[in-house]
């Protein structure tokens, strides 16, 4: 059976250059990376804020892989990262690692 409809194309570098441009953007605004006591029973959460960009799935992927980098649980809300536990030694390393600098 021939490919009569069949059309293959190549995604990645509309991804690559828009995640870039948005890299930029982003490396050079401050960021910061705080503790708080919250909720039941005065959980400690760290709390990120100010990463200089409202595009959403930039901020999700971010948030996946600080999570996995900090090995704990986290959630987005207003455009902040919220990660269980006090994670602000890791999450700056994990920051550094991926270029952001104004920490």
């Amino acid at each position: 059976m021939g490919k009569k409809n069949w059309i293959e194309f190549e995604n990645q570098e509309k991804k690559s250059e828009k995640s870039s441009e948005i890299g930029i953007f982003n490396k050079r605004s401050k960021i910061n990376i705080s503790k708080q006591k919250k909720g039941k029973k005065g959980k400690t959460i760290t709390l990120i804020r100010g990463l200089g960009t409202q595009d959403e799935i930039f901020l999700k992927e971010l948030l996946k892989k600080i999570k996995v980098f900090c090995g704990t649980g986290g959630i987005l809300i207003d455009k902040n990262i919220q990660l269980q536990g006090d994670m602000v030694v890791k999450s700056i390393e994990f920051l550094r690692k991926e270029g952001f600098h104004n920490l």
